[in-house]
């Protein structure tokens, strides 16, 4: 039997612009393509977790709408079992994105059934409990994300924390967490530190490790093992929308499997480097043997 990955998190459609330029505030640009895509960072790390070999259970909510109905179908498509999601009276989550020629992009989240999320039921107790690992970000209300990281916790799960979008945290939230996964920004925020290493200095401190991502610089962790680097493989990007939350789905199945730290680093390096040379965010999404085939061609 496989890893075993319960993720408590958003599911949303993602609405992507694809334009040369970004707008600024209060400017109208033309767009070269408009598509969507399932998503929410819930969702996204789901699939990257069920892509890279590991038995996934998403719990969360969508509406009962069009929107809500596709990305079930798109979740049970990948192998992720979405009995647990409930169906909201409100409609589902939406994410309206614009990517530019660089490949970065700009998020706008609108939470809708997401925010219907507030309290573990008995169900969601159980899965969590039979789990090797719980994942989560903050795209849900966070009372409820910490509900499920003291009830993880208690019950001898490992609780990886991805802190997106940055809010403030509920007091003894960060110390039931056992891996922080931030970004670069996100550490900064979290900590008002001046870099990133100093960050992660600071993070490490109140959780059981942490790991911020460097973009093109690759990631940076602080924990038992030590304080770790793990380069980012060159590729040409097209859209780092997914890239975080690849890396983040992958490394789980990694560390949930027994890979050393430096190995499971790289190893959801090379998925995220994949991800990020496709367009959409689940969609962009690569499979075990293809994370296999390109982190044995190295760097």
């Amino acid at each position: 039997m496989g890893a075993q990955i319960a993720v408590l998190g958003s599911i949303n459609m993602d609405l992507v612009a694809v334009t040369e330029v970004a707008p600024a505030p209060g400017q109208t640009v033309t767009g070269q393509r408009f598509f969507t895509s399932p998503g929410g960072k819930g969702a996204n790390q789901a699939v990257a977790a069920s892509l890279a070999g590991a038995q996934v259970t998403m719990l969360g909510a969508v509406g009962r709408d069009a929107f809500g109905e596709e990305l079930l179908r798109a979740l049970a498509g990948k192998n992720v079992d979405v009995a647990e999601v409930s169906l909201a009276e409100v409609g589902t989550g939406t994410a309206h994105i614009v990517v530019d020629a660089a490949g970065s992009n700009s998020i706008v989240v609108v939470p809708a059934a997401n925010g219907t999320v507030t309290r573990l039921s008995t169900r969601h107790r159980e899965i969590i409990a039979r789990s090797d690992v719980l994942l989560m970000q903050l795209e849900l209300p966070v009372e409820v994300v910490a509900e499920a990281a003291a009830f993880a916790r208690a019950s001898g799960v490992t609780v990886i924390l991805t802190p997106a979008p940055v809010r403030q945290l509920p007091d003894g939230l960060l110390a039931d967490v056992d891996l922080l996964i931030a970004n670069e920004g996100e550490s900064l925020e979290l900590t008002g530190a001046r870099n990133a290493q100093d960050a992660a200095g600071i993070l490490a401190r109140t959780s059981g490790a942490v790991i911020v991502t460097l973009g093109e610089q690759g990631c940076l962790y602080v924990g038992a093992e030590g304080r770790l680097e793990s380069a980012a493989r060159r590729v040409a990007a097209v859209d780092t929308t997914a890239a975080g939350d690849t890396f983040v789905g992958a490394l789980a199945v990694a560390l949930a499997e027994g890979t050393p730290v430096a190995d499971a680093l790289d190893w959801a390096g090379a998925a995220a480097a994949l991800a990020v040379q496709r367009f959409g965010a689940s969609s962009s999404m690569p499979t075990r043997s293809e994370i296999a085939a390109f982190a044995g061609a190295g760097r």
